[in-house]
């Protein structure tokens, strides 16, 4: 095709956003629903951009549509066109209000004590107007609503199988994990405790298919052990937490979330190659807001007073 055909002023916006919400949607009817629109308009505004690429891009089926090769290519870079323009819409309007803006943040569990609340602290007393959301949620979806440009930036931990030419990672530090129980849970009775003396309490571990998980379970293994059957799977703090406290449960947490808490315990018990390393997941090429980059400094320099704590520590 001529790649000029996309700048002769035929390619809208809404036909980017149009095979974006098609994609997610799996099928035309759910597209209209989700858009508000009738069917026939999304599926006149689909056969106008296949028109102008020269291609189909998608799959049609009994069931709905699948991007096809083609599709998938063109719907990653239109997802990086809607956040760019999302994002060049914020730049203006906080430049034009003085520093009035909104960072939206994703969080699971790493950082959640200590860097993102100290951090949002001090961004909020250097400038009171500017907005910051925090949205949880398990690291894929964080990971996609960043590339969409829903979520500005992710704060947690940083794995190899996180890694992605379409973000860049900003390396904190390094936190251990540890064992965790409320104060004065029975286990803490014990003078050396092991794994096996706990294996018969109610746990509380991460979620299957996530690296914690995996690790956690290792260390189950090496010891000849099987993981708990009497447990909760759980990925939301408050929960998890009331669990601890509430219950006589287990879990294996951050180090700082346990150690800031005067309700919870931390057993001396040793989790080998168990710990996280903590930074912040931005998208690659996208650049940053004015509000999103004061945060982003902010975020630095605590994580650099927390690994300099855990180092004397």
């Amino acid at each position: 095709m001529d790649i000029n055909r996309l700048l002769d002023g035929r390619l809208k916006v809404r036909h980017l956003v149009l095979v974006v919400t098609i994609a997610e949607q799996g099928s035309v009817v759910g597209a209209a629903e989700r858009l508000r629109i009738t069917q026939p308009v999304v599926t006149r505004g689909l056969r106008e951009l296949e028109q102008i690429l020269g291609v189909e891009l998608f799959d049609r089926g009994p069931r709905g549509v699948t991007p096809n090769a083609y599709g998938r290519a063109f719907v990653d870079d239109a997802r990086a066109i809607i956040a760019q323009i999302r994002q060049a819409g914020k730049h203006v309007a906080e430049l034009s209000t003085g520093m009035v803006g909104t960072v939206v943040v994703g969080n699971h569990l790493s950082g959640a004590t200590v860097l993102l609340p100290t951090a949002i602290a001090r961004l909020k007393r250097q400038f009171p107007y500017i907005t910051v959301i925090v949205r949880e949620g398990t690291p894929d979806r964080l990971t996609e609503g960043l590339l969409t440009g829903d979520i500005d930036l992710v704060v947690g931990r940083l794995t190899p199988q996180g890694e992605d030419q379409r973000t860049r990672r900003v390396r904190l530090y390094h936190e251990p994990i540890r064992v965790v129980v409320r104060a004065g849970h029975p286990a803490t009775a014990l003078a050396e405790p092991e794994l096996a003396d706990l294996i018969d309490y109610p746990w509380v571990l991460p979620v299957t298919q996530t690296a914690l998980r995996s690790e956690v379970e290792q260390v189950f293994f090496r010891q000849g052990l099987g993981v708990p059957t009497n447990r909760v799977e759980c990925t939301s703090l408050p929960t998890l937490r009331s669990l601890l406290v509430d219950a006589d449960m287990i879990a294996t947490l951050p180090a700082l979330l346990a150690t800031r808490d005067d309700a919870l315990t931390v057993l001396p018990i040793e989790l080998p190659d168990v710990h996280r390393l903590v930074g912040l997941t931005l998208a690659a090429d996208r650049s940053q807001s004015p509000s999103l980059e004061a945060f982003v400094t902010h975020l630095e320099q605590v994580g650099t007073e927390i690994r300099d704590m855990l180092v004397q520590a």
